[in-house]
Parts: structure tokens; sequence; C-alpha cells
């Protein structure tokens, strides 16, 4: 990982994480950077098995979740972060291990989570598009796409809690994590993002 960088966009849905990961990128691209977007679970094979399982909750107990998300990302590194950062890309990544931490900590204890995630490399930069978990939700809605745990306002709140305590776990361990608002219109937050890559590059 010496010569690219590896920058994770993380957030709760609706917080535009998604948006701004790509967003993100056509900048990189646009100032002369080799970048490319990608996410998590990725589009390998272990990666599609979980998109299936979560679509399907019928299909796997929540308690192998969090190994099948692990393998996945030991998958996502070996074939396609690491060789494009070894090229000198900048990889930026819509999730990664915070998400484990937030939402695998329902299934298993944080430690344990962790655990399974500790001895994968750490990003450059992880931004957390710091959103209220109401305004999240009233975004998910108005396009259609109304969540389970969104709808259940307790879990959504544990979710959005969570999510801080993984971000905790994080700087703990040396990561390096920056909040950016999620307010305002996609351009105000990309030139928010912006800053902060900048000083990461």
């Amino acid at each position: 990982m010496s010569k690219g960088r590896f920058i994770v966009v993380e957030g709760l849905d609706g917080s535009g994480k998604t948006t701004q990961a790509r967003r993100l990128v056509s900048t990189l691209q646009a100032t002369g950077h080799l970048a490319r977007f990608t996410a998590e679970p990725s589009g390998l094979p272990i990666g599609k098995l979980i998109r299936q399982a979560l679509l399907d909750p019928t299909q796997l107990g929540e308690a192998t979740l969090p190994y099948l998300f692990a393998a996945d990302r030991r998958d996502h590194l070996d074939r396609e972060i690491l060789p494009a950062l070894a090229r000198g890309e900048v990889l930026v990544c819509d999730r990664y291990v915070g998400s484990s931490l937030a939402y695998q900590s329902f299934s298993l204890p944080l430690e344990e989570v962790w655990s399974l995630n500790a001895r994968f490399p750490a990003p450059d930069l992880t931004l957390f598009i710091d959103l209220p978990l109401e305004d999240c939700a009233a975004r998910v809605r108005a396009r259609g796409a109304a969540l389970e745990r969104f709808e259940d306002m307790d879990r959504a709140s544990a979710l959005a809690a969570a999510y801080g305590l993984s971000m905790a776990t994080l700087k703990a361990r040396g990561h390096k994590v920056v909040a950016v608002d999620g307010h305002g219109g996609a351009d105000e937050v990309a030139a928010r993002v912006w800053a902060e890559v900048l000083r990461c590059l």
C-alpha cells in the first residue's frame, strides 16, 4: 500500500455516502489521479452471496454474516484493492471495516467482530458522513426504498449508536477517521470531503 491511497467512505444508509464516494472518484480523476470506486460487499463471489442473503435473510443466519463479510473483505483486498494500490491508484471504497463493526455487532460482540478484521490494512483515510438518523431515514423513504431498520426507530437508533462506537473503535486502533458534516446539498458536502482528502493526498 506504499504507492496508492486507500480512502473509505462510511455512514448510515441515506447519509449520502455512496453519492459522495462516487463524486470523490470523479474529482480525483478530473485532477489527474488514477482513481476508482469500489464497494463492500464486493462484486466477487462471496460478496454476491452476501447481497443475496441480505435480500433474503432466510438464506443464512445472522451470526454467519460477520464471517462472510470478513472472507469477502480478504478476497476484495487480494484481488482488487491491494493490486490497484500497488499500481499507484486511489481506491475509494463505499464501506469497509467500520460497517462491519457497526452492523455486525448486533450478531456478535464487538470485540469478536474486530478480531475477524484486525489484520486487514487500515485505510489512509476513513470519512464518516455525519447526518442525523432522522434525516437519513427521510432520505431513504423519499427515494421509495424504505428499509426495515428505518421502520423500527429503536433498532435504527441502536444502529446509529453502534456506528458511533465503531468509529471510536477504529480511532482507538490507530485508524485515521474524520467526520464530515452531511447537511446541505451534495455540492456542499463534496467540498467538505475534498478538503479532507487533499490533506490525505
